[in-house]
């Protein structure tokens, strides 16, 4: 046979394999594990115990530490143990206005100041609060990151519920009986200055994990993505796909309720 009739030539395949892109590879984790060897240890309120339930504890505030890869600062408080002699060190997530040396309160009968924790069903109504928890007794979850707050929006005794507005805007009702500390994260206001050099970059994602810098999918080869290839880098076919989509071809707006940009004023939904 010539080589020109194809007798010899491969089969080609509809819908072949390319390569396994970066979202799948970053699954099993190996280089994309995040960089945790130099962390101060986890961000966490006290252990909710008898105290907290029915009274308070006070602890000092011995420090206040950069922990990296984190935006907010840590403070490191110290409470005595109340069923052993010895100190107990907890790291809080600092918030705005604390210092070394103040006294901090932790507990039901906590008085209403900067830094102090209590249950959400003990805080009056437009209180401005961070770390909540968002099941009781899981010491912290919600309103973390740097300058970041919730608000109390409204109290339901009768069922135990406490309704707040997240940073992002919703509302989440949780349990009365959740934590969380007075006042707003520490570290507010660090995305207002611009990161300017690929140096900057660089270094702040050295501390967190592999994930900078990224390549976009356009500038790709077909193998390597599925937004790869042509003459001109565009995607050539809607970047929206489905939620059951194989892990191959799952990429561009995953799921997405709506595309495009958010136009016109917002308006506050606030369902009761």
């Amino acid at each position: 046979h010539s080589p020109g009739d194809g007798a010899f030539s491969r089969p080609v395949l509809v819908g072949e394999m390319g390569r396994v892109i970066r979202g799948q590879r970053k699954g099993p984790g190996g280089i994309f594990k995040s960089h945790t060897t130099t962390r101060k240890g986890a961000a966490k309120l006290r252990r909710l115990d008898y105290a907290e339930r029915h009274g308070y504890v006070r602890g000092v505030v011995k420090e206040i530490i950069h922990d990296p890869g984190r935006g907010a600062p840590l403070a490191v408080v110290t409470f005595r143990d109340p069923y052993r002699y010895k100190l107990r060190h907890e790291n809080f997530i600092a918030t705005e206005g604390m210092y070394t040396g103040q006294f901090v309160y932790c507990g039901k009968k906590a008085t209403l100041n900067v830094g102090n924790c209590a249950p959400l069903g003990s805080l009056p109504e437009g209180t401005v609060v961070c770390n909540v928890e968002g099941k009781a007794g899981d010491r912290g979850a919600i309103a973390r990151a740097s300058g970041n707050h919730a608000i109390v929006v409204s109290q339901n005794p009768d069922a135990g519920k406490t309704r707040i507005k997240l940073p992002s805007g919703s509302k989440k009702v949780l349990c009365s009986a959740s934590r969380a500390v007075i006042g707003i994260v520490a570290g507010g206001g660090r995305i207002d200055k611009p990161l300017l050099k690929a140096g900057r970059a660089y270094h702040k994602y050295k501390v967190k994990r592999n994930c900078w810098p990224r390549v976009r999918g356009v500038a790709m080869n077909p193998v390597e993505h599925p937004h790869g290839g042509g003459n001109h880098q565009h995607i050539g076919k809607p970047s929206t796909v489905r939620r059951n989509t194989p892990a191959g071809r799952k990429v561009g707006l995953i799921a997405a309720r709506r595309t495009g940009r958010l136009r016109g004023s917002r308006k506050e939904k606030d369902r009761e």
